[in-house]
This record gives C-alpha cells, structure tokens and sequence, in this order.
C-alpha cells in the first residue's frame, strides 16, 4: 500500500498570500495525486478587518496602504491576479462568515465539495471585487456553483458548521501558528509557514514520502 502524506493546511480566504499560494495547491495536487491528503482549516486572521487595518496600519496609511501593499504583494505572480478595487472601495468587514459557510458546505457535501467551495470564494473577492463578508453574496455564490443552499443553511442553523469553525480556531490558537498559509505536515512535526515555495513544499513532502513511518521515534 502506497504511503500518503497529510497536510494539514490553514488559511483565510482574505489572506493574499494564501491566494498566491493556490497556484502551488493545485500543482502538488497533479504532481503527488493520491500521495497527498490536503486537510483544509481555517484560522482567524481578518476575523476583525477594521480592527486589523487600525492596529496595524493606522501609521502606514490605513486601508489604502494596506490595499497597496497586498497589490504589490501579488504583482510578481501572474497566476494570482488582484482586482484593483479591493481593499480600495470593497473592503470586507471579516473572513469569519465565508470560513462559517465553507466548514457548513463540508458537512453537508464533504470536503472536496467544501475546497472547491473555497476557491470559488477567493475567486469572487480577489479577481471580481465581490464582498465575501456579506452572507447575500456568499450564499449567491452557492447557488452558482450548483449547492443546495437548504443544506448548507440546515448545518448553520443548527451550530454545526459554528462549531467546526470554533475547533479549527482552537486548534490554530492550541499550535501557535502566526498566520495564513501554514502547512503542517505527518502530524505536526513539519510546519511551514508564508510564503513557501513550491519546490520547498514539494521536496518537505518528498521526503516524508520517503522516511520510514518509525524513523521519528528513533534518539
């Protein structure tokens, strides 16, 4: 039986380098196939964006330097286009409905239903300046992809998908990890965090591929 490598992935779906970085997702997808099991979560970076801007950026020029400097961020990547008006005049309050939204997609539909979901998400603020903040336009985005939001409501109202949410915040929080992406792989005991190359990902999940399952427990 062929060995497959976990990684445990955390994000927000505000996060511009989380963005960047699905161009190097989808390539360890084609590359490892069925060597590599993705495990997505989420973790509270832009949980309070004015909050965010204020603490961080009141001295750098608030929301319009912020904007500028997630543009700049992205401009060396041609896979990761940025539309000009976010961050500029669509500003979204929070990522915690959209990760609300994608942990009740994953347990009504599973989740690589949940992963495509998330894309479709990141797609819509980054590329088309939609607010994904707002539950209207997160929902409309459901329907366009062919969800029955019925389902994805039955697992927000009943506090499900709140509680998934709660644990992979938890967890974020229990590991002390500093931000969006984090890849942490075979259990913890590689973590990766930033904005990490594709070759670096690749050649850290080669080697796990490769290492005797018992060889951690060696002194």
């Amino acid at each position: 039986m062929s060995k497959t490598v976990q990684v445990d992935y955390y994000t927000d779906v505000l996060c511009v380098w989380a963005w960047i970085a699905q161009r190097r997702i989808d390539e360890l997808n084609a590359t490892l196939t069925d060597k590599i099991e993705l495990r997505y979560h989420y973790l509270d970076v832009f949980g309070d964006v004015e909050n965010k801007i204020s603490r961080q950026w009141s001295d750098k020029d608030g929301y319009k330097g912020f904007a500028a400097h997630v543009h700049e961020s992205a401009a060396p990547y041609d896979d990761a286009p940025i539309n000009t008006d976010i961050w500029h005049s669509i500003r979204p309050t929070s990522s915690a409905n959209a990760h609300l939204v994608l942990k009740a997609a994953e347990l009504a539909y599973g989740r690589q239903e949940s992963i495509k979901l998330a894309l479709v998400f990141r797609q819509a603020f980054f590329v088309q300046a939609k607010d994904i903040s707002q539950l209207d336009t997160l929902f409309s985005l459901i329907d366009t992809a062919g969800l029955d939001l019925l389902l994805v409501k039955n697992a927000l109202n009943d506090g499900s998908a709140m509680a998934a949410l709660m644990h992979d915040y938890q967890q974020a929080k229990s590991q002390n990890l500093k931000g969006s992406p984090t890849y942490i792989i075979d259990n913890g005991r590689q973590l990766l965090y930033g904005n990490v190359g594709y070759r670096v990902l690749l050649a850290n999940i080669e080697e796990q591929l490769k290492t005797p399952s018992n060889e951690a427990s060696w002194c």
